[in-house]
């Protein structure tokens, strides 16, 4: 994640400030999202095709919001079909939709005794706020077809009550072009060679098709057409409800109208029971139980955590389900599109559903921890797909470094190089080598076709010629750091280059390749001599002025040279920019976690009386909770994020704008954690008090940060300014993205790093050359 990640809405050098603009024509949905699902599939040799345990592959994921069916994807992970499908409810006094005038509640369809979740399947209720009537919406995908199931019960409370479905379709990951038509039988939607049908075992009793208006959607149930071209709304009337009524309906997916329908009906035929068994993988079926199963490290895990293990339980789930089933190990950031409710869906867009290889390093890492032994050994054969090199379409530059951002198909999509997205394959690649998961063999395979160009990139750098970017790298200089803003030297960045470099030494070694193992390893001694005098400043404005610097521009760390404006926010003094980043060293092995610059840097950043502006560190409390649970934003300074002065949505009408505040990442308590536990073993085992605190402070943030259906969201609200529409309560998550799939695995890995007693992510040859 990052920003340019987290420019994943536009850039700074696309959003100009000015006039406020017409809103779009249409939109994606509300993002903080409380399920999201997909049908567990096992690999056939590492990757996903027919004809396994769990016979055919559904490509199909689907996202709930605000108690209703938003996002769905079908075929790649990013190609989203439809917005959102409402219920508008009649009732004797008035209309009334699900989402504005309802409460919603999440929960998940098949606990074990505990009540942990054993699948991604979900039930969603839905109140009318005026007492007239309850929704219950049971959803999951079909594991043997690209078909969503969905089981709707109504309730009339107060007299009868007429439902309609209101679907929104996004027909080819866009909300134009459209095709839509309607009949009692089924309503149908296409774009290219995306084709939907949505039917239920019995008629609607009235159905329509229209253009949308105004952006109201709910505009479409005065419609009485049955065809409609462009930003659609497809409608299907139930029958009238008198006390309770049940209704099973399928989403089918297809390349034509014909396979489409088919697949929809015989999801149907097949029944709610018997997918949902499927789904689930109960008795001798092939399902999700079946992979949380497989996860060896799972139990003890579950002891570390202070919930019960429910959160891991979950977090197992989603990092799984957010991997895409063409393309087996492309792992994504998460199934949103971030602040999508203002975002335009005219144009296609993938949010955050693509692949940066930080994130990918640190989910296969969490996977790991969990001792799935198939997907993170899948993930590091995928990166080979996403790194650059003479088959990059449209690179004329060097390779070896990977993509900032791509498609899972390995499409580029943004093209900024960031140095610890190169190391980190690296780090993967040893990891799993030593865990004895990847073979010898196949190391040296790769240490040749992918390793060696990125440990060589991470030494030499390169003249890049892909797309917009003609820069010359010269490492350790980053040309953007890890939230992808900004270059220069960056304290987190080089942490994963040295260490990169030390285990591409061990790897090169292996490979009978001494030169460049020498090589790899003297660079990495090189960078490592120069972190303090390029990146820590002795004459800061905070404190007694001696701290790890964000980010510096150039060699010196204390000439106050500007770090550049982003997000909306002005340019300030380096050392008016503060991050947890320096933390990483002592992660990876770098640094020991009570190094002088390490410990002087702590205060600055932990200090609450800072000016909301550079403050980072922020204290929370919650309901029926005893205690304070820190958390921290990304830096201070940071603009990505909602308005304090209006509480607009970050970059809304496509815009930066002076007021942007980035909130607090659930992810930095994770990483204090992990450096409260390096600190606690300096001595060898960390006693149980020291653990016990982690756990009460660090790990039960984590899980309190979680919402109701058990998802991490990529930012908090802090609280500090104008409220936002949504109305968050300190410590809720935000509309930025939920679930973020790196929140959920820096939470994974802080149970594995708790109950292993030592750093999941510190490496040894690392640490055994610059931190013993």
């Amino acid at each position: 994640m990052r920003t340019l990640k987290r420019l994943a809405l536009a850039s700074a050098a696309v959003f100009t400030a000015g006039a406020a603009q017409a809103a779009p024509a249409t939109t994606w949905a509300y993002s903080a999202k409380t399920g999201v699902g997909a049908s567990y599939e096992a690999y056939v040799d590492g990757a996903y095709k027919a004809g396994g345990k769990t016979g055919a592959v559904s490509k199909v994921w689907f996202s709930i919001a605000d108690g209703v069916l938003t996002e769905t994807m079908y075929g790649l992970i990013h190609e989203a079909q439809i917005k959102q499908m409402r219920i508008a409810v009649q009732t004797a006094t008035g209309l009334a939709v699900e989402g504005a005038d309802t409460t919603s509640k999440t929960e998940y369809l098949h606990v074990d005794a505990a009540g942990r979740p054993l699948s991604p399947a979900y039930k969603i209720t839905t109140t009318d706020k005026q007492g007239r009537f309850v929704i219950e919406k049971r959803i999951f995908t079909d594991p043997d077809r690209d078909s969503l199931f969905v089981r709707v019960t109504v309730k009339a409370l107060k007299g009868p009550v007429t439902p309609t479905l209101v679907l929104e379709p996004h027909m080819a990951n866009t909300g134009g072009g459209d095709t839509g038509a309607a009949s009692t039988t089924a309503l149908t939607a296409y774009e290219g060679k995306a084709f939907l049908s949505f039917k239920g075992t019995k008629p609607f009793a009235k159905a329509s098709a229209s253009m949308l208006k105004d952006g109201d959607a709910v505009l479409g149930l005065k419609a009485t057409t049955t065809s409609a071209k462009g930003a659609i709304v497809l409608t299907g009337q139930l029958p009238a409800v008198a006390k309770e009524s049940t209704f099973d309906f399928a989403m089918g997916f297809g390349p034509d109208a014909k396979a489409a329908d088919a697949t929809a009906a015989a999801t149907l035929k097949t029944g709610y029971p018997e997918v949902l068994a499927r789904f689930n993988g109960e008795g001798a079926r092939v399902g999700w139980e079946d992979y949380l199963a497989s996860l060896t490290e799972l139990p003890r895990l579950r002891e570390a955590s202070e919930d019960g293990g429910k959160l891991v339980q979950a977090s197992a789930l989603m990092l799984k389900v957010q991997e895409d089933r063409t393309h087996a190990g492309a792992l994504i950031a998460s199934l949103s599109n971030p602040w999508g409710d203002t975002v335009d869906a005219t144009k296609s867009s993938t949010g955050y559903k693509a692949v940066w290889p930080r994130d990918f390093y640190q989910c296969a890492m969490a996977l790991a921890a969990l001792g799935d032994k198939e997907t993170p050994l899948a993930a590091f054969h995928y990166l080979p797909t996403v790194q650059v090199g003479p088959r990059t379409p449209g690179n004329k530059g060097d390779g070896g470094w990977f993509l900032q951002k791509s498609h899972v198909d390995g499409t580029p999509e943004w093209v900024g190089v960031q140095l610890d997205q190169t190391a980190m394959p690296i780090m993967l690649g040893w990891k799993l080598w030593k865990l004895g998961w990847l073979s010898e063999p196949e190391l040296k395979t790769y240490y040749g076709k992918m390793l060696k160009p990125a440990a060589d990139f991470l030494v030499r750098g390169g003249k890049v010629d892909l797309g917009w970017n003609h820069a010359t790298i010269t490492p350790p200089f980053t040309q953007q750091e890890r939230w992808e803003e900004q270059g220069g030297y960056s304290p987190s960045t080089t942490a994963a280059v040295i260490a990169g470099l030390v285990v591409a030494g061990d790897i090169a070694e292996a490979a009978g390749d001494k030169a460049s193992a020498e090589t790899y390893r003297r660079t990495a001694d090189a960078y490592s001599a120069k972190v303090e005098a390029r990146m820590v400043t002795t004459k800061g404005a905070f404190g007694d002025g001696h701290y790890y610097l964000r980010l510096n521009s150039d060699q010196d760390p204390d000439n106050k040279s500007p770090v550049e404006e982003r997000n909306g926010q002005a340019a300030v003094p380096e050392d008016r920019m503060l991050d947890a980043g320096f933390l990483e060293l002592v992660r990876y092995g770098v640094r020991r976690a009570d190094d002088p610059a390490i410990v002087a840097s702590l205060p600055k950043l932990d200090d609450q009386a800072m000016e909301d502006l550079y403050r980072v560190r922020y204290d929370f409390t919650f309901p029926g909770v005893e205690g304070r649970f820190p958390g921290w934003r990304r830096y201070g300074v940071d603009g990505y994020g909602e308005d304090v002065k209006t509480g607009a949505n970050y970059g809304q009408d496509d815009q930066m704008r002076p007021g942007q505040r980035g909130r607090v990442w659930p992810i930095f308590t994770g990483e204090r954690g992990h450096y409260e536990l390096a600190l606690a073993s300096l001595g060898g085992k960390p006693d149980a008090a020291a653990v016990r605190k982690i756990r009460d402070t660090y790990v039960r943030a984590m899980e309190l940060f979680a919402n109701e259906g058990l998802l991490i969201p990529e930012q908090v609200w802090d609280g500090v300014g104008a409220e936002s529409p949504h109305g968050y309560a300190r410590g809720e998550g935000t509309d930025s993205a939920t679930p973020l799939a790196w929140s959920h695995a820096e939470y994974v890995k802080l149970l594995r790093s708790v109950s292993d007693g030592q750093v999941w992510d510190n490496y040894a040859p690392v640490k055994a050359r610059f931190s013993r």
